[in-house]
């Protein structure tokens, strides 16, 4: 019955599943900020672009939005829709990027933990609150 689906669509599904459960309540932006550091290669909070698009207020951000940033068709496509960068879907993608948007060239495989993920979210919401 569910062998369609494939081991990341149901890793994602737990992710955001647990995301939005009590724990979630308790995420940690300090430690989220740890968490930034696995994006930090490619992405700045200082509104510049580097090889990713700038992070600085992506929670909640039409998807594929950032100025100046060359967004492959993926992506693009991926946000045709009006889509946003809500917690859901950061949660989604952050655990499987090639999964949930099919043909992105992120080359990162996903943060492993839902902890990490939420922690993270936390510290994206604002930074500020993990100084």
């Amino acid at each position: 019955m569910f062998k369609h689906f494939t081991t990341a669509t149901w890793l994602s599904a737990i992710v955001a599943t647990s995301l939005f459960s009590p724990a979630a309540a308790a995420a940690d932006a300090t430690a989220g900020k740890k968490a930034f550091r696995l994006c930090a290669a490619c992405h700045a909070l200082d509104g510049k672009n580097r090889v990713g698009p700038h992070l600085d207020g992506v929670v909640d951000r039409p998807v594929a939005s950032v100025e100046g940033f060359r967004y492959s068709k993926a992506m693009v496509a991926f946000g045709e829709d009006g889509k946003v960068w809500d917690e859901q879907h950061l949660a989604e993608y952050l655990a499987a990027p090639r999964t949930t948007v099919k043909g992105t060239t992120m080359a990162f495989a996903g943060v492993k933990k839902p902890e990490d993920i939420a922690n993270l979210i936390e510290f994206l919401k604002d930074p500020a609150a993990a100084d």
